[in-house]
């Protein structure tokens, strides 16, 4: 695994400054550190602030950004306003890291910085990730994916560097939560990040609350499904006071890409 650090190191170092699209997850945020082991100050972290990111989320990326001494640069990068985006198409992603990396890219030639690198790790190359397209067409650099970097290892050098979000979590953008088709507005949007933080605040960690009009399906990590259904009055008293109808337990569990399932094509 040793190799795959250095080899990581070995790309960044191709340049001499780089933006690191930042979300202060788990993946952005050992890139973010590599980076800044690789080339110091020369490297600006860009988070974007939209309704489909919650603000805890905004906040961790802050603390994280603080935390590793990078210069860190909120936009605003706001999916719902993009034309086609809020139908919410089996390619909405492409809409959002279209309009997200060019300006990202945008920042990057007006203040001179080399190269621009998104944290996608080689395990986002086995499910639909519409978004890639965006990226390769803006000439995008995903340098984990080139190292062949699972998830599971970064999470493992994450630790062996220190750093707090190796056991963070997996999140994706809150547009994810939704079937395609169904129309995205921020008044859903944010039902479902109040839903998700009620979940949260009682001790859960790994789930989503997957939003089908009025009614919430929610997936939980195996280890917490008996936990979720011994407090599913509780959960279901949160849920409602989000604004959802109907509550539901997934039997089948947690997984990224369900919303995925429906076009037998495998979150983004």
């Amino acid at each position: 695994m040793m190799d795959k650090l250095e080899d990581l190191k070995r790309i960044i170092g191709r340049y001499k400054s780089a933006v690191v699209a930042f979300s202060g997850g788990v993946d952005s945020t050992f890139l973010a550190w590599a980076c800044a082991s690789v080339l110091g100050d020369k490297v600006l972290l860009v988070t974007a602030q939209s309704s489909t990111y919650p603000a805890s989320e905004l906040d961790g990326a802050k603390q994280s950004a603080q935390a590793l001494g990078c210069k860190h640069r909120i936009i605003v990068s706001e999916e719902i306003d993009i034309p086609g985006f809020s139908d919410n198409p089996p390619n909405r992603c492409y809409y959002c890291k279209s309009e997200l990396f060019s300006k990202i890219r945008d920042i990057a030639r007006a203040e001179g910085y080399d190269v621009v690198f998104d944290g996608s790790n080689i395990d986002d190359t086995r499910d639909y990730r519409p978004g890639r397209q965006a990226l390769a067409e803006l000439g995008i650099s995903s340098p984990m994916i080139e190292a062949k970097l699972t998830k599971d290892e970064i999470r493992a050098y994450s630790k062996q560097a220190g750093l707090p979000t190796a056991t963070k979590p997996s999140f994706a953008c809150l547009a994810s939560r939704f079937p395609y088709g169904e129309r995205i507005t921020k008044a859903k949007l944010g039902r479902v990040g109040k839903a998700e933080e009620s979940l949260r605040t009682m001790g859960f960690t790994q789930f989503r609350v997957r939003s089908h009009g009025d009614l919430a399906r929610l997936e939980f990590i195996e280890q917490e499904i008996d936990k979720a259904w011994a407090g599913r009055r509780v959960i279901e008293d949160a849920l409602k006071q989000a604004g959802f109808t109907f509550v539901a337990i997934d039997t089948r569990g947690y997984r990224t890409g369900a919303m995925n399932e429906a076009l037998d094509i495998g979150e983004k």
